[in-house]
């Protein structure tokens, strides 16, 4: 699965890999070799990113889903035990 972005991502991409390369390799690369490393990136490591993030996104919500029943427990049969409470019984 390649993962797909926007145009303006694409680009703000670029610049970024452009400006990486001049201030930490100290060489300049090109647009379009910049392009091309982008494309290999999105295509050969985007993936394994993007399964984390869904990982993540699943123990989220399995957390999430194991707290419900606290959040929203309703006792069962709790008419009497009101008046019952009211009353002084047990």
């Amino acid at each position: 699965m390649t993962i797909e972005i926007s145009r303006e991502a694409r680009q703000e991409a670029i610049a970024s890999i452009e400006r990486y390369f001049r201030e930490n390799i100290e060489e300049k690369i090109g647009n379009v070799a910049a392009g091309a490393l982008l494309g290999f990136f999105l295509e050969e490591m985007g993936p394994l990113v993007y399964n984390k993030a869904v990982a993540d996104v699943q123990d989220r919500l399995q957390a999430r889903i194991s707290e419900l029943d606290i959040d929203v427990h309703e006792d069962e049969f709790a008419y009497w035990r009101k008046f019952d409470k009211a009353r002084g019984k047990r």
